[in-house]
């Protein structure tokens, strides 16, 4: 919003109009009021609200996917089951107040849903959930307990095909001789949290991020990649790679030997640029660089 307020809040409409009011209204959902850039839905079932939730979440995955980190538009979803006040077409009470709370505990693009909410579905729904333990939020006395949707799939194994991929792409970049590549155990630390680039280049003394995700659709699967330089917050290179899930150890070689041979050549033309806009302090060093270029 500070640096495009007109871009963003067209984005926003455009959200709205293409994929989150056909959503709601495929699912029943009644959209009570409009908070800003949020939003305020009552279900008649928990069911729809959690299929309309996630169906929606990965709509956003899939359109974001191609987009600049700092130019996505990513929502936060909590979803609650309990009483309400209904009062001129708008509701109150506890039931509302604890879906708000559950909104701000997600992470940008996640769900986060109550106990009460997450038990009428787990059996109904092909969703895995992550216990995040009772939470204490404002305004209400007791603590709430608190699921996140893991994944947006259902599907347990793309988890450990995602690490899988992270773990191939760590061991091909880290052939490269002339790089200083964070082990996989490290990196693995800030999975599944929201965290600035700025952020894990400072705590691990970094100065490029390589950050991707990984979609399937039957036996199709998408592995999208992003190079960002972390002083600057530019994309040095963005891409895609498509493949089919009939050979998952082949996909896995073959997307590692393709994000590191394209990143390669765009971490060292970064580097030699770095290089020559750096001024230098020492004119011995100058003159050689002179001498250099001459040749």
């Amino acid at each position: 919003m500070g640096e495009d307020e007109e871009g963003t809040l067209a984005a926003l409409r455009a959200v709205r109009r293409e994929l989150g009011d056909p959503k709601i209204a495929e699912h029943c959902g009644r959209i009570v009021k409009t908070t800003g850039d949020g939003l305020l839905v009552e279900f008649a079932s928990v069911v729809d609200a959690v299929r309309c939730a996630v169906e929606m979440q990965r709509e956003m995955i899939a359109r974001n996917a191609a987009i600049p980190a700092e130019r996505r538009i990513e929502f936060r979803m909590g979803i609650n089951v309990g009483d309400i006040i209904i009062e001129d077409g708008d509701i109150f009470g506890d039931g509302v107040n604890i879906a708000a709370r559950l909104e701000a505990l997600a992470k940008p693009g996640g769900i986060c849903l109550s106990a009460a909410a997450q038990d009428q579905v787990r059996d109904r729904l092909d969703l895995a959930f992550d216990d995040l333990g009772e939470q204490q939020v404002k305004n209400i006395t007791r603590p709430v307990r608190t699921f996140g949707v893991q994944n947006m799939t259902g599907d347990a194994e793309q988890e450990y095909f995602v690490d899988g991929m992270v773990e191939e792409i760590t061991t091909a970049i880290a052939r490269l001789p002339w790089l200083f590549v964070i082990a996989r155990n490290s990196a693995f630390t800030y999975k599944g949290k929201p965290v600035d680039v700025k952020q894990v280049a400072r705590e691990l003394g970094v100065r490029y991020v390589l950050e991707g995700s990984v979609r399937k659709a039957g036996n199709r699967v998408r592995i999208t990649g992003q190079l960002i330089d972390t002083i600057t917050g530019a994309h040095i290179w963005a891409d895609r790679f498509d493949g089919a899930l009939d050979d998952i150890f082949d996909l896995q070689d073959r997307g590692a030997s393709s994000v590191a041979g394209a990143i390669e050549p765009k971490l060292r033309q970064s580097e030699i640029e770095r290089a020559s806009r750096k001024p230098t302090a020492n004119l011995t060093a100058y003159d050689l660089y002179l001498r250099a270029l001459a040749q």
